[in-house]
C-alpha cells in the first residue's frame, strides 16, 4: 500500500555522529539576523532567467502536479558529520545530498538560515517552511537529532515546491561546493527582485482570480487549520505509541538479560538441596531458553518502534511542517500585504481630500516637485493593489499544493496500520514453548490446564479426561520438546 510513494520520502539516517555533534553544537557561533518579516527588494532589474516565469498554457491559476510528481522532483538527505574544531570554536556540519543534482555538499545551520532568508525575500507570497530553532542553552544528543530531521524535512519541502525547485538559490544551496555559500546566495539575490517583479502574470493576477476569492480564502484557511489541529494530535499519539514500543523493547531486553544471568548462575547447591539438584539444573536451562525468547521479542519491538518513528511520526511531521507554512503564509498575507494595502488606500483618500480642499480654496497650482511626488505615491498605491491580488493568486496556488499533498496522509496512516497489524500478528503467532500453558518450559511445572504441578519430574501425572498433563518439557540436553503418550497414561518425552 505504501511502498511506491513512501519510499520517496527522506530516509532515516544513522545516529552515530549525534553524540559527537552534541558536544560541538555547544560552541556554535551566534545567530545571524532574523528573517521573520522579509522586505521584498524593489529594483528595475529582472531575473536573468525569465523563461521560468513565462505564462504557462491554459489557466495559469491551476496546478496540475500530483503527489507522485512532487515527490519525484528530488529527495535530499541531511546527515550529521563529526564536529570540526575551529581556531576557537566548534561547530556542527551537515552533509546535504541531492538525488536531482547528484551532489553532496557540506552545510552549517547558518547556511540554512541565509538560504531561508533568500527564499522569504524572493518568494514572500509562497509557503516557505520554517527552520528548526537554534539552541538556547546548549544542545544535547536529542536536540541535535531532532534538528537534523527538521532540516531534512525543510529542504525536501523546498526542493519539491514547484517555484522553489526552479530557482537558482536552490541549485546553489544543493550543489555549490565553494568556501562561502552564504555570500554566493546573497549575490544571487542582488538586483533581482521578488517573484512579483519577475512574473509576467503579476499585473494581470486579478483577471484569473474567482469573484469569491476572499470567501474561498477564508474557508480554505479554516479547513487547513482544522486539518492541522487533528493531525497534530494524531502525530502526538503516534509518537507516544512508537516511544512505548522502544521502551518496551528495552525492558524486554533487560528482562531477558536477568533471566540469562540467573540461568548461568554457577553457585553450588548446598548439601541439603542436593536431592533436588536436577530440578534446579532444568530450571536454569529453561531460564536461559527464556532469555533468548525475550531477546527476540525485544528486537521485534525495537524494530516496530523505529519503523513507526520513521514511516509514521517523521512523515506526519513533514505534513505538519507543510500545513504550518501555509498558516504562516496566511498570516503574512493578512498582516503584511493587506495591512500595507489598507494603509496605502487610506493615504490615497487623504491625498484626494487635500486636493479637493485645495481646489475649493483656489490655491496656487502645485509645483513640479509636488506633482512628481503625487505621481510616485499613486504608482506605489497601484503597485500595492497589484501585489495584494498577486498575493491572493499565489495563495490560491499554494492551497492547491497543500491539497496535492493530502493523499500522503493515507500512505502514512496505512503504514501505521500495517505496522500495528504486523506487530499483533507476531504476537498472535503460535506461541514459543515457554509461553504455552502446557509447559512454560519449566520442566513440568504447569499442566495443560495452566495449574502448577509438583516440583519434580517424577510427578508428571495425567489430569482426568486428558491423555496427558503436559504438552512440552525439557529433554536431557535442555531443549524444549513435545510429549507423547506413555504407558499407563503417563507422558514420555518423544525421542
Amino acid at each position: 500500500m505504501t511502498g511506491g510513494v513512501m519510499d520517496r520520502l527522506p530516509g532515516e539516517a544513522g545516529a552515530a555522529p549525534v553524540a559527537a555533534a552534541a558536544e560541538a553544537e555547544a560552541d556554535e557561533e551566534a545567530d545571524p539576523p532574523a528573517a521573520d518579516s522579509p522586505t521584498p527588494q524593489v529594483s528595475q532589474r529582472r531575473d536573468p532567467h525569465p523563461s521560468r516565469m513565462q505564462m504557462p498554457q491554459g489557466n495559469p491559476l491551476l496546478l496540475s502536479c500530483t503527489l507522485q510528481e512532487l515527490l519525484a522532483r528530488d529527495t535530499v538527505q541531511v546527515e550529521l558529520i563529526p564536529g570540526k574544531k575551529g581556531l576557537f570554536l566548534k561547530h556542527v556540519e551537515y552533509e546535504v545530498s541531492s538525488q536531482r543534482f547528484k551532489s553532496s555538499v557540506y552545510r552549517r545551520y547558518n547556511d540554512f538560515v541565509v538560504f531561508h532568508e533568500m527564499l522569504l525575500q524572493k518568494f514572500p507570497y509562497r509557503m516557505v517552511p520554517a527552520l528548526p530553532p537554534k539552541r538556547v542553552l546548549g544542545a544535547d544528543r536529542e536536540f541535535i537529532e531532532a534538528r537534523r530531521r527538521a532540516l531534512r524535512r525543510f529542504i525536501n519541502l523546498v526542493a519539491r515546491h514547484p517555484p522553489f525547485s526552479e530557482d537558482v538559490a536552490l541549485r546553489l544551496f544543493l550543489s555549490f561546493s565553494g568556501p562561502d555559500v552564504q555570500n554566493k546566495l546573497k549575490e544571487s539575490a542582488q538586483c533581482v527582485g521578488d517573484e512579483f517583479m519577475n512574473c509576467k502574470l503579476a499585473p494581470r493576477a486579478k483577471d484569473f482570480l474567482p469573484a469569491d476569492i476572499q470567501t474561498q480564502f477564508a474557508v480554505s484557511r479554516e479547513l487547513i487549520r482544522n486539518i492541522y489541529n487533528s493531525f497534530h494530535k494524531l502525530r502526538d499519539r503516534a509518537e507516544r505509541i512508537a516511544s512505548r514500543a522502544i521502551d518496551n523493547a528495552a525492558d524486554l531486553l533487560i528482562f531477558g538479560k536477568e533471566l540469562s544471568a540467573l540461568g548461568s548462575d554457577t553457585t553450588p547447591l548446598p548439601s541439603w538441596a542436593s536431592l533436588n539438584s536436577s530440578t534446579w539444573g532444568s530450571l536454569k536451562q529453561a531460564l536461559k531458553g527464556l532469555s533468548v525468547e525475550f531477546a527476540l521479542l525485544a528486537d521485534k519491538a525495537a524494530q516496530q518502534g523505529k519503523q513507526e518513528e520513521n514511516d509514521v511520526v517523521e512523515k506526519l511531521n513533514l505534513f505538519l511542517d507543510l500545513l504550518q507554512s501555509y498558516k504562516d503564509l496566511c498570516e503574512r498575507h493578512e498582516k503584511g500585504v493587506l495591512h500595507k494595502h489598507q494603509r496605502a488606500l487610506h493615504k490615497y483618500s487623504l491625498m484626494k481630500r487635500q486636493m479637493l480642499s485645495a481646489a475649493v480654496q483656489s490655491r496656487e497650482p502645485e509645483s513640479v516637485e509636488q506633482l512628481e511626488s503625487r505621481i510616485v505615491e499613486e504608482n506605489a498605491i497601484q503597485t500595492m493593489e497589484l501585489r495584494s491580488y498577486f498575493s491572493l493568486y499565489c495563495l490560491h496556488q499554494e492551497t492547491q499544493l497543500v491539497h496535492a499533498y493530502l493523499p500522503l496522509t493515507s500512505h502514512i496512516l496505512g503504514a501505521f496500520v500495517n505496522s500495528q497489524i504486523q506487530g499483533h500478528k507476531e504476537v498472535g503467532l503460535p506461541a514459543p514453548a515457554w509461553a504455552l500453558p502446557g509447559s512454560l518450559a519449566l520442566a513440568g511445572l504447569v499442566n495443560c490446564q495452566g495449574r502448577v504441578t509438583s516440583w519434580g519430574a517424577q510427578d508428571l501425572e495425567t489430569s482426568p479426561g486428558h491423555s496427558c498433563c503436559l504438552t512440552r518439557t525439557l529433554n536431557s540436553s535442555g531443549r524444549v520438546v513435545p510429549l507423547t503418550h506413555g504407558v499407563g497414561g503417563r507422558c514420555s518425552v518423544r525421542p
